[in-house]
């Protein structure tokens, strides 16, 4: 399928405006909706036994199901798209969702088959944002405040599913449930704007020029900035792969700090509420990081140092958190809670830089976290086999900064290469008749 832009008629002045925060505004409610049905659980998983008659060996299998969901889930966000359109596929995952959650709070029997199908709904609204962000020449800002949406859901539904559980007065399945009603103005928001790009397109004149300058600016087929070669599968590609890879190892970072640093810190002295309060602290020192990460990441010169850069600054926070004596590890988990986060709003960020369009933008991001979320679900696993092997903590940590390095180098190779890029037709240098400034700036280099 051609990721060439048709020119359509497009609004102008104060209603293009108002269009295009609609549709961002409609990403950022998508984006807060993607993670609460996760973290309400994780929240009150204590009381999950009495509450739904779920026998307490069976809480691990809860923990792992909505990441076990994403891993198998990341084709059919494209697959939808392709049917229906991107912004109705997105509504239809979100009314799913708010579905899903309704339906394991109320029948306590399909509390597994209901997280699964909420993991399942989450993964193929999420792996859709970054094409809805390309197509509407989402700038980094975009990119930044989608990223964030997520860590705020995350922190919101942990922090709310408790005081929301005694507003209900003391009734668990319905202060899960509720979540239901974000989710289904998300999908009423997406459906009438998120699918429909609102800035104005290339014109033939741009589109030529554009093809002309970067004839002149490549220097050889593989030239950094250049897309890849149209007929070459997206699983042939390896820009793709290490983007892939980078967000793969990011997010299994992710999952099994959360799964495992509360323990952690309790080992080491503080009680089960202060570790509590420095999980919560964790996400909440993110949050400006996974705004700015992808702003910073439209920069070139800064990319090169930041893709390679976390990696490593990732691996020395988990070193430092090894390392703190209790009385600083507030200071030591906001600094790894700040280069985490960070990481995966580049993570978030190269799915859109480095795609050539809007369909490459949405089946690299499906490869991306579907693969990656596949791989994630091995992070707490693999983690908890470490301290129960050894019986402390040393070896896990020393691991997962390792792990860290090598996401360092993924990211190396994630800037480095040709776009990625599906379908005939795609413009070099163009994303569906948009060049970005990251890929105007790339391609103009080798001439330099």
């Amino acid at each position: 399928m051609s990721e060439q832009r048709r020119a359509v008629p497009q609004p102008s002045g104060r209603r293009s405006h108002v269009s295009t925060a609609l549709v961002l505004l409609a990403l950022v409610l998508v984006s807060v909706n993607l993670r609460p049905a996760i973290t309400t659980v994780a929240g009150v998983m204590a009381q999950v036994p009495g509450v739904f008659g779920l026998d307490p060996a069976l809480l691990p299998l809860l923990g792992t199901l909505p990441v076990f969901a994403f891993g198998v889930s990341g084709p059919i966000g494209p697959w939808l798209a392709r049917r229906l359109g991107t912004g109705r596929a997105v509504a239809v995952a979100l009314m799913v969702l708010a579905a899903a959650l309704i339906v394991r709070s109320t029948v306590p029997a399909l509390l597994l088959p209901g997280t699964f199908l909420a993991g399942m709904s989450i993964m193929t609204a999420s792996v859709l944002v970054p094409q809805i962000v390309k197509a509407n020449r989402g700038t980094g800002w975009w990119t930044g405040l989608c990223t964030m949406g997520f860590g705020l859901g995350a922190a919101l539904g942990a922090g709310l599913v408790q005081p929301l559980e005694l507003a209900f007065g003391g009734n668990l399945p319905s202060a899960l449930a509720v979540w239901a009603v974000p989710a289904l103005i998300g999908a009423f928001l997406i459906h009438r704007s998120g699918g429909r790009p609102t800035a104005a397109v290339a014109s033939p004149a741009s589109v030529t020029t554009a093809v002309g300058a970067t004839a002149v600016g490549a220097k050889a087929d593989g030239a950094p900035g250049a897309p890849s070669d149209v007929s070459t599968p997206l699983r042939r590609q390896r820009t793709a792969w290490a983007v892939t890879a980078f967000f793969g190892l990011q997010a299994m970072l992710y999952f099994a700090i959360t799964s495992w640093l509360a323990v952690y810190l309790v080992s080491r002295g503080l009680g089960p509420a202060d570790a509590a309060a420095l999980l919560a602290w964790f996400s909440l020192a993110g949050l400006p990081a996974s705004l700015l990460a992808p702003v910073l990441a439209s920069r070139p010169a800064i990319l090169r140092i930041l893709a390679p850069g976390l990696g490593l600054s990732v691996a020395a926070a988990l070193l430092g958190v090894l390392a703190a004596p209790a009385e600083l590890q507030f200071l030591a988990v906001g600094i790894l809670g700040v280069v985490q986060s960070a990481g995966f709003g580049l993570g978030m960020a190269l799915m859109v830089i480095r795609s050539a369009g809007p369909e490459s933008a949405g089946k690299l991001s499906a490869m991306s976290q579907g693969f990656g979320f596949a791989l994630a679900s091995l992070g707490p696993l693999l983690a908890g086999l470490l301290h129960e092997i050894t019986g402390g903590w040393e070896v896990t940590f020393c691991v997962l900064a390792a792990e860290a390095v090598v996401l360092a180098v993924a990211g190396f190779f994630a800037i480095r290469g040709p776009l990625v890029s599906v379908g005939p037709g795609t413009v070099r240098g163009q994303s569906s008749g948009v060049s970005s400034r990251y890929e105007q700036l790339i391609i103009d280099e080798p001439a330099k």
